[in-house]
């Protein structure tokens, strides 16, 4: 099956380098690129897509409120291509509905896979790039607490010590893996706690939850 991807970057560059690079991969084919939110929803009208990589910070429309219109409108996931410089925007764009993000030096293999995620429902929250994304947020943004709540408020009362003990790892970006040798327990059942924390704190994906956990301040600086 071929994955049917739709560019939106205002940078000519950006998009013929990420369209030569993902012509090289069969399973991907590109139907579509525009240069800011507002080209894009146009171009979805008549151009059908599975995943739209998306740039932040664009003219006219930016990628926060092409995210969110698209999103609403039950349109393709969204993937949020960023640079350091970026951040709160990729933040904001996450919190708008985009399923994750990765930077623009990714490379092929993290690029495609994070695609192919994207495409099957899932969040991108890969350690490769996200760890030094959020650390470079958490350095930047003050940690606060949800509602002001405090790590134990009613909204984080329903996850068991473990469960936070997962949320906590997984805000630091760590895989389920990673996870699973830190807290010598076996990787499935890092599954089944990282399900179980999305749906007790009624968020979307995973993505939301390490936002969630930023927000808080349960990681209040990142890991080297």
């Amino acid at each position: 099956m071929t994955i049917r991807i739709m560019l939106v970057d205002d940078q000519e560059m950006y998009r013929a380098g990420f369209r030569m690079l993902l012509s090289t991969r069969p399973e991907f084919a590109v139907v579509g690129e525009a240069d800011d939110g507002d080209t894009a929803l146009e171009l979805l009208r008549t151009v059908e897509a599975d995943v739209v990589l998306m740039d932040v910070r664009m003219p006219r429309m930016d990628g926060v409120a092409a995210t969110r219109r698209i999103r609403v409108g039950g349109g393709p996931q969204v993937l949020v291509l960023t640079t350091f410089d970026l951040d709160e925007y990729a933040y904001d764009a996450i919190q708008a509905g985009a399923s994750g993000f990765l930077l623009k030096d990714a490379t092929l293999d993290e690029l495609a896979a994070a695609i192919v995620h994207v495409h099957r429902g899932d969040a991108v929250v890969a350690p490769s790039t996200t760890r030094r994304l959020l650390d470079h947020f958490a350095a930047g943004r003050p940690p606060r607490r949800d509602d002001g709540e405090p790590w134990t408020g009613s909204r984080l009362s329903g996850l068991t010590a473990r469960e936070r003990e997962v949320l906590a790892r997984m805000a630091e970006g760590l895989s389920n893996a990673e996870i699973a040798d830190a807290l010598v327990i076996a990787e499935n059942t890092v599954r089944v706690h990282v399900g179980r924390i999305v749906t007790k704190l009624g968020l979307r994906d995973r993505v939301q939850a390490v936002v969630l956990a930023y927000k808080i301040g349960l990681v209040a600086g990142g890991r080297n």
